[in-house]
């Protein structure tokens, strides 16, 4: 994960399922294509969910790291 350049970061350890979605894919409406979005995310719902959300409109997960009780996910956005 270290040689992806990050463009934005997005913090959504503090909402809850519907919202870590509807937050996530607002910020990467920001992003040009190809660009990486940094998200910061809790384990359960949201790990399970966000994912597989993202894909699901065409972006890529392109690398995942844990770090304590966090994850996080590079993304990059798609068409």
């Amino acid at each position: 994960m270290s040689d992806i350049k990050v463009d934005a970061v997005l913090d959504i350890t503090n909402e809850v399922c519907p919202m870590t979605f509807v937050k996530t894919k607002l910020k990467l409406e920001t992003l040009e294509t190809g660009q990486h979005l940094e998200v910061i995310l809790n384990d359960g719902e949201p790990l399970r969910n966000v994912p597989r959300s993202l894909k699901e409109e065409g972006h890529r997960i392109v690398g995942t790291k844990k770090d304590g009780t966090k994850f996080h996910l590079i993304v990059e956005k798609g068409m």
